[in-house]
């Protein structure tokens, strides 16, 4: 199968952008991992393109060139501060450099990506190859590359600095884009107050020192064994994907939640999201066979947009606001309770998330000297492999509710919506199944250890046909 760039270019504003010089970030930037995330669209070939294939490249560019002028942190790049009192800081240089975009061809069909799992041989082609090795500040903030299958399908991929924005920022982005190319005028712009640290101060101070720099460490010793090929089957992983209809998500909601009480005797029923991210938690920590007395965690997602008290930041608020929480059990406990333990856990973790708390968090690390330590918190899973033998840990983000669907730009909507690539053991991601047809039907995206894949989906399932209806 044969992969060639047709076109590269570096797509500018196509007028100066709204803000020039160099901006600081938000704390909520700050922490952020330093690599790129990525998501794809995949567009089957319509039975008559509205836009000429040829013209689809040009039509992106175009609209891109025009939509970079109000969302112009895209287009800049970001740089180290130089400041003796606060180590590890960036910012944002609005020079208006540019995304960098490519058109590829790639001589393979469209249904040869089957359940579109980042795991499909040829995936990771269609997302460019970003060099980590340069600077950071001639690194470009947005790749974006089209491609084009031999037939007449088409996907385009998005990686982002997560410095920069958050999902629901992106979300954004792309469907003014979308509306953009479709020669419609753009509805909600975005908001560009990059520090909503300059909100309200809080009186109240809450003890952050595990929010950010502790996740449990495994309870093992190390291998001793010198069979370096059984150590390397023993960390290799993989991506699966996983799918869940609406029936079988309304039955673990309703098996989490039977005979469930509040302190005041009133029912509980239990969020999608709490059971099943409990659920993928629970599954984990089974095949993994940690010990019982083994501390894990479920690192929740939370967008502070709709926690700050008054609405500080708008919907349309572009940076990242969103908050990293942790449910915590031990192993034993999470795997003899039932479902609805877990997701007790994690609503639990979820509700101390509120404006208070928010400001709190925001103070805690403005006030840290150095803030390479919690940019690097995942290092603790890659610093060498043998935490890659037992990382007790999961980690389940929602974009089941994320606005990023339905995106046209002008042949129709796409066909799937996903991810990219997945690099650590018990990092997941669940959002909705467009291609069943389904609707409430959702999908979930695993990165685990290959000897663990088995395992996991026997679980997986076989709770679901377990639990009663």
């Amino acid at each position: 199968m044969k992969l060639s760039i047709k076109h590269f270019c570096m797509v500018r504003p196509i007028h100066e952008p709204t803000c020039k010089g160099r901006q600081s970030l938000s704390e909520l930037d700050q922490i952020n991992s330093l690599t790129h995330t990525q998501v794809i669209y995949f567009y089957q070939s319509p039975k008559i393109w509205l836009t000429p294939s040829e013209a689809v490249f040009n039509s992106l560019r175009d609209s891109l060139r025009r939509v970079l002028v109000p969302f112009y942190p895209l287009a800049g790049r970001l740089r180290w501060t130089l400041n003796d009192h606060h180590k590890g800081r960036l910012e944002l240089d609005c020079d208006g450099r540019g995304v960098a975009f490519f058109e590829v061809e790639f001589d393979v069909e469209l249904v040869e990506f089957g359940d579109f799992a980042p795991s499909t041989p040829n995936y990771q082609n269609l997302f460019p190859s970003i060099d980590c090795s340069v600077p950071i500040h001639e690194l470009p903030v947005l790749f974006v590359q089209l491609t084009r299958f031999k037939c007449g399908g088409i996907s385009l991929s998005l990686s982002f600095s997560h410095v920069v924005a958050d999902g629901l920022s992106m979300a954004h982005f792309v469907t003014e884009w979308a509306r953009v190319s479709r020669e419609e005028p753009m509805q909600k712009m975005p908001c560009h107050v990059r520090n909503p640290s300059r909100i309200t101060r809080t009186t109240r101070v809450f003890d952050h020192s595990t929010d950010f720099l502790y996740l449990p460490r495994l309870l093992i010793e190390k291998p001793t064994s010198d069979d370096h090929q059984e150590v390397k089957n023993m960390i290799e992983r993989t991506v699966i994907s996983l799918k869940l209809s609406k029936y079988q998500v309304e039955k673990l909601r309703k098996f989490a939640s039977d005979n469930i009480q509040n302190d005041e005797g009133k029912r509980v029923v239990y969020t999608r999201y709490e059971v099943l991210a409990a659920h993928i938690w629970r599954c984990m920590t089974k095949v993994r066979k940690n010990k019982d007395e083994q501390e894990t965690t479920n690192i929740v997602t939370i967008d502070a947009r709709r926690r700050l008290e008054p609405a500080a930041l708008p919907e349309e608020y572009f940076g990242n606001a969103i908050f990293d929480v942790k449910a915590r059990s031990l192993a034993g406990d999470l795997v003899a309770k039932p479902l609805g333990y877990g997701a007790s856990r994690i609503r639990e973790a979820i509700e101390k998330v509120t404006n208070e708390y928010v400001l709190s968090a925001i103070d805690f690390i403005k006030n840290q000297q150095d803030l390479s330590r919690f940019r690097y918190l995942y290092s603790l899973f890659v610093e060498n492999n043998i935490n890659l033998l037992g990382n007790p840990n999961v980690a389940v983000t929602n974009w089941v509710n994320l606005p990023a669907y339905g995106i046209d730009f002008g042949w129709g909507k796409e066909i799937y919506f996903g991810p990219g690539n997945l690099e650590i053991d018990g990092d997941s991601v669940l959002f909705r199944d467009n291609v069943s047809g389904d609707i409430g039907s959702l999908i979930v995206v695993l990165c685990l250890q290959v000897d663990h894949v088995d395992d996991f989906k026997k679980h997986f399932y076989k709770e679901i046909l377990d639990s009663s209806l």
